[in-house]
C-alpha cells in the first residue's frame, strides 16, 4: 500500500494542557514514522505549558507554527474565564517570540471529543463531559467506570493503539462536518483573534493533525 520514499525531517511544536494530549502526539508521531508513505519523518515536540511559558522555551526558534491544545470546557463564567485567560496568553506570545505564529487547537467539550471522532460521527450536543465516556466504552470497548480512569496512562495508551491512520482521516473529515454545521447554525465568537463556539460539538484540533498529514503527502 505504501511506496518507498526519501523521507525529509519535519519539527511541530505543541503546548498543550493535559498529559493526554502529549500521550496522543507521541502515538501520532509513531503512526507517521512508520508509514512508509509518508515523504518526511516527523518530531511532534510538545510540553504541558501555557503558551507564553512555551514560547520562552522556543527563543531560537522562528517562522514557525505553534498550536496549543486545550479544552472549552462549559459556557459556565469560571470556564469561560478560564479559556479566555489562555487567549490572553497566547496573545502575549508575540512579546516574547514576535515570529511565532500562535494557533489554537481547543475542543469543545474536552479533547475526549477529538478522540471519539476517529471511530464516529458525534453531531449532537451534550449536557455533561462525563458523558463521552459512554462513547470511548462503546468505541473501544472498554469498561471504564469514569473519565479519570479512561486518562490514566496505560489505559489511554490501549485505547489510541486501536486508532490507525485512516482513522485520524476520517477524524478530520468529521471535525469539518462538525465546524461547518456551526458555522451554518451557531454563532461565531470572537475573542482577539481568535474564534470559537460556545456550542458543543466544535473543535480545531484537526487543523494542526491536518496540516502535519498535508506536509507528509499522507492526505
Amino acid at each position: 500500500m505504501c511506496a518507498k520514499k526519501l523521507k525529509t525531517n519535519k519539527n511541530y511544536y505543541f503546548s498543550v494542557e493535559g498529559d493526554t494530549e502529549g500521550w496522543y502526539l507521541d502515538y501520532l508521531q509513531k503512526l507517521i514514522n512508520n508509514c512508509s508513505k509518508a515523504t518526511c519523518t516527523v518530531k511532534l515536540k510538545h510540553k504541558k505549558l501555557m503558551p507564553t511559558r512555551y514560547a520562552k522555551t522556543l527563543a531560537n526558534i522562528t517562522e514557525e507554527e505553534v498550536y496549543h491544545l486545550c479544552d472549552y470546557e462549559s459556557d459556565s463564567e469560571d470556564d469561560v474565564k478560564k479559556f479566555h485567560k489562555i487567549l490572553d496568553d497566547m496573545k502575549e506570545v508575540s512579546k516574547i517570540n514576535n515570529s511565532l505564529k500562535y494557533k489554537l487547537g481547543y475542543s469543545n467539550f474536552t479533547f475526549e471529543l477529538w478522540i471519539i471522532l476517529h471511530k464516529k460521527d458525534l453531531k449532537g450536543p451534550l449536557t455533561d463531559k462525563k458523558q463521552y465516556l459512554k462513547y470511548i466504552n462503546e468505541i473501544f470497548d472498554e469498561d471504564f467506570k469514569s473519565l479519570d480512569e479512561y486518562k490514566e496512562e496505560k489505559n489511554f495508551k490501549r485505547v489510541v493503539e486501536q486508532i490507525t491512520l485512516e482513522d485520524i482521516i476520517n477524524a478530520i473529515k468529521r471535525a469539518e462536518k462538525i465546524r461547518d454545521h456551526n458555522k451554518e447554525y451557531n454563532k461565531q465568537i470572537k475573542y482577539g483573534k481568535y474564534i470559537y463556539y460556545k456550542e458543543n460539538p466544535d473543535l480545531e484540533i484537526n487543523e494542526s493533525i491536518e496540516k502535519i498529514l498535508n506536509d507528509c503527502e499522507i492526505l
